[in-house]
């Protein structure tokens, strides 16, 4: 493995143009080993080895459910054999990527619709942090980088409505709560809360709603993913080891407090 020392866990990293695919690339760039967990197993596999040998790190891809515990647990038993073996270094991050929108009123919400959305978003990200923070505690060091919005402090947007809000407000909540938990453990969490990002999940979206929301931002564009990939990974690096609990905004301006 070289000198590659830890290993990065990032959910929904398997859909190009993505942030969760951004953030895996910048991870290996950094010589991180990755572990990609998708719903799509196939293509998580397919651009874990694209990136392992574009950068030359461990890279392994397995499909998970992170709103289904025992398919979250599945996805920690393999990884923790991968370890075992000595193919990958241990658990150093986990990057809490996945999810999906709610682009429909609230009175167009069903409950379904709400329960999918607090499931992935803010359940997923409980149960995937509980499943690789043990290794971290035992090892004494570790980073927990958990995905919200600018919708979360400012109540919906073009692209996540009234469940997604609800979700990623969940996900700031539970950041506080568990960094403030694990004190002086070595385990840092902290939250990302993307303004508008220029991702292939912009549902509705058309050169007319663009226009308008690159108006809306003092910067004058859209955050790229690779953009929003740089500051998670900054908050898995040594030199935010002091930084726990905190909220790190990118969106351009767009939203200042």
């Amino acid at each position: 493995m070289g000198n590659v020392s830890r290993t990065a866990i990032i959910t929904g990293a398997a859909s190009p143009q993505g942030i969760g695919m951004a953030t895996a690339e910048r991870y290996a760039k950094e010589g991180w080993a990755v572990v990609i967990l998708d719903l799509d197993g196939a293509k998580a596999s397919e651009v874990a080895q694209e990136i392992g040998a574009a950068h030359n790190v461990p890279a392994f891809g397995f499909s998970v459910d992170v709103a289904d515990e025992n398919s979250v647990t599945a996805a920690q038993q393999a990884v923790k054999a991968e370890v075992s073996a000595g193919k990958l270094p241990a658990v150093g991050a986990v990057a809490n990527i996945a999810g999906i929108t709610s682009p429909v009123a609230f009175l167009d919400t069903t409950r379904e619709l709400w329960d999918k959305i607090i499931a992935v978003n803010a359940t997923g990200t409980y149960l995937v942090t509980k499943a690789f923070l043990p290794e971290m505690l035992e090892n004494g060091w570790g980073r927990i980088v958990n995905m919200s919005s600018v919708s979360a402090q400012r109540g919906g947007g073009v692209f996540g409505k009234v469940p997604y809000s609800a979700a990623k407000a969940a996900v700031l909540g539970f950041t506080k709560a568990l960094a403030r938990e694990l004190g002086d453990s070595g385990v840092t969490v902290n939250a990302v809360t993307p303004g508008a990002v220029d991702t292939n999940i912009r549902v509705g979206s058309t050169p007319e709603t663009e226009a308008a929301i690159a108006r809306d931002i003092p910067i004058g564009r859209t955050a790229t993913t690779e953009e929003v990939a740089s500051v998670i990974t900054f908050l898995s690096s040594e030199s935010a080891s002091y930084l726990t609990g905190t909220t790190l905004d990118i969106n351009g301006g767009s939203h200042m407090h």
